[in-house]
């Protein structure tokens, strides 16, 4: 049967082999035996990597934030441990669609160690990945709570949650090598970027590794540009309470540019 165990707050999760399959329980596919090696060494990158972001101290204004918020907490959260360190990437890391966020919330991700997970931004994006058939369920609440993506991750421009929600320019800079290294894991096809920052960012390393030239292209729902060696930047309005309750972005507008990345992706 296959088993969870948490570990130093990641998830390191066993698989099953049955029938000459191996069913991969930290993303929910199965890999065949042939491919196991190559699928191993991947899954090995990615906890290295995610276990270098969690023990992080380059910004320490970000670190006492997060440790201030994980002591406090929120009233609702009293008989929660918080998180309160850098928040790791999330999902599958052979999975060709790479999710841009801005950062965690101070009371969802730095509650729970996952991203976009325990606040109304993650129950958002969850279930229109789970329509599209990126997610294995709808519900993210906690990293034991039986989500997996398949296809897809999930990283963010800053992996630790910052006060106001807004990081520095500089604590923004400290967090660019992870994103580089997280883009050299994953090689995506499409970037998903949630926001004008997230947009921004990843323009600014396809800049650096001459995927595009140019000005900025302007930010928008929906809004694609072409780069080179056919990858895509895709534009998604991030889904805030602000923008989720006011009705600039609604379910079907979500559902809608996730589509749009499985047609680029040819799924």
């Amino acid at each position: 049967m296959a088993t969870t165990h948490h570990m130093t707050g990641l998830l390191v999760q066993t698989k099953l082999r049955v029938n000459r399959v191996t069913l991969d329980c930290a993303t929910g596919t199965t890999v065949a035996i042939g491919a196991q090696r190559r699928h191993d060494a991947s899954m090995t990158k990615w906890d290295q990597l995610n276990r270098q972001i969690v023990t992080c101290e380059k910004c320490p204004r970000l670190r006492k934030h997060c440790q201030r918020i994980a002591e406090e907490k929120r009233r609702a959260y009293l008989d929660w441990d918080y998180w309160g360190r850098p928040v790791p990437n999330f999902g599958d890391p052979r999975g060709k669609l790479l999710i841009v966020g801005l950062a965690p919330g101070a009371h969802g991700a730095n509650r729970t160690g996952r991203m976009f997970t325990g606040d109304r931004s993650g129950d958002w994006l969850y279930r229109a990945l789970d329509r599209a058939g990126f997610a294995s369920q709808a519900e993210s609440v906690s990293v034991d709570d039986g989500l997996a993506l398949s296809g897809c991750s999930i990283t963010a421009v800053c992996h630790c949650a910052p006060p106001d929600n807004k990081p520095t320019g500089d604590e923004v800079e400290h967090c660019r090598d992870w994103f580089q290294q997280t883009v050299d894991l994953v090689k995506p096809r499409v970037f998903l970027a949630l926001g004008q920052l997230a947009w921004r960012a990843v323009i600014e390393l396809a800049r650096s590794r001459e995927w595009y030239a140019g000005r900025l292209p302007k930010f928008g729902h929906g809004a694609t540009v072409e780069l080179i060696d056919q990858r895509s930047l895709v534009g998604c309005y991030h889904p805030s309470q602000q923008n989720t309750f006011t009705g600039r972005l609604t379910e079907k507008m979500l559902d809608d540019v996730l589509a749009n990345t499985r047609d680029m992706l040819g799924e």
